[in-house]
């Protein structure tokens, strides 16, 4: 997987036009760049400088007990180590490979591309003072956006396999639901059926499941909580697991029937389904080319032509090793969103696609699907809800 990504990386230097990519990273066990699980592949104690050349090499510069741990791996095309110092050697290298423009993981507006410390920062730039290289660097967020978004066929078979034992775990849920129980109590169900699985959960655990009922919820961005499921309560569940290093990030709703009631009111039901046809229209439009704002425009215009509130959030987000897996988001153009809404959505990206609306006495209706892009539109990662899941 590595170096599937690594090789992917070289075509997207050429496109973009970039020399070099640099990432500079120590101490990883502690802060990791996030760009180092796709193509370092392992952590490093000491200043390290992983370089990736548009004319195809690939070299690590790493502390010397580090050096045997990158060559038993068989990644890189050559390993350097050092003992004093990273400097002497990583001037070196930047003469021999002299990129007229070089990448480092700096952005304002993807998070993904911003693993460069300012202190860090600020040793390279030390290192390289006096040298032709301190005012060629330029962003990385182009690059990083293209080689986390574009998922090779490998990486797509395994978000896959997250989505699937994902909706597994949850067909496991309705049949132990009942009104009384806990928030809480629903997700320690939930996390027990991870625990049999082997996987983990998709984001931290004391938040996945995010699980939230009734009007008063506090919301999927809260754990769970002691507040106990009432008849008459939408609940909500977020959740995913991290299988093979990848991720899946699915929502289901349920209806707890009051005595006497075969099905939810009407309201709930009603919005409910405009949610579900909200998802399917924006899945049914979305296309590369597009850009993350046009996408989170037919989504949001869909719901509120239809009477609903404007929902507080962007409407997807991508997926991949991480559930928030950066770059492109299909989001309005607010300024919590930086540029992201901007940036084109292209064939090989994950997206999440989950709208919400609150019924007022209820709770709040809504689903996350997961789809693929294509080059004539979207694949279904996940089973799409289409109806309410009703606990007696």
């Amino acid at each position: 997987m590595i170096r599937s990504k690594i090789e992917q990386t070289y075509s997207i230097l050429e496109e973009k036009n970039i020399d070099m990519w640099l990432i500079f990273a120590r101490e990883t066990e502690a802060m990791e760049d996030p760009a180092m699980e796709l193509v370092v592949g392992a952590g490093c104690t000491w200043q390290s400088a992983f370089f990736f050349t548009r004319s195809g090499k690939s070299i690590a510069l790493v502390g010397n007990l580090d050096a045997a741990k990158f060559e038993a791996m068989g990644v890189f095309d050559e390993v350097k180590s050092y003992v004093a110092g990273v400097k002497e050697t990583l001037c070196e290298i930047f003469a021999e490979i002299d990129p007229k423009s070089y990448a480092i993981n700096t952005s304002i507006s993807d998070y993904m591309s911003d693993g460069l410390t300012h202190g860090m920062y600020q040793l390279l730039m030390q290192h390289l003072e006096g040298t032709p290289y301190v005012d060629r660097w330029c962003s990385s967020e182009d690059l990083i956006a293209a080689l986390r978004g574009r998922k090779t066929r490998a990486e797509l078979d395994r978000i896959a396999a997250a989505v699937n034992l994902t909706e597994d775990i949850y067909s496991r849920v309705t049949g132990i639901l009942k009104a009384g129980m806990t928030e809480k109590q629903v997700a320690a169900f939930i996390l027990g059926e991870v625990e049999k699985e082997g996987v983990v959960s998709a984001w931290e655990a004391d938040q996945c499941p995010a699980v939230f009922t009734g009007p008063e919820a506090a919301g999927a961005h809260c754990g769970p909580t002691d507040r106990k499921i009432e008849p008459g309560h939408i609940m909500n569940i977020d959740f995913g697991v991290k299988k093979d290093d990848y991720c899946s990030d699915i929502q289901r709703t349920w209806y707890f029937l009051r005595e006497g009631e075969t099905a939810a009111p009407p309201e709930v039901v009603e919005t409910f389904k405009t949610i579900v046809d909200a998802v399917q229209y924006t899945a049914d439009n979305m296309k590369p080319g597009m850009t993350g704002l046009d996408v989170d425009t037919l989504c949001r215009e869909y719901i509120t032509s239809r009477g609903h509130e404007e929902y507080p959030h962007a409407t997807g987000h991508q997926v991949g090793r991480s559930t928030h897996d950066g770059a492109a988001v299909l989001a309005p153009a607010w300024e919590r969103y930086a540029k992201v809404p901007y940036m084109k959505i292209e064939e090989g990206q994950v997206y999440t696609i989950e709208p919400r609306v609150k019924v007022p006495g209820h709770g709040v209706a809504t689903v996350e699907e997961i789809v693929a892009v294509k080059a004539g539109g979207c694949e279904w990662l996940s089973r799409p809800q289409k109806e309410l899941f009703y606990v007696k």
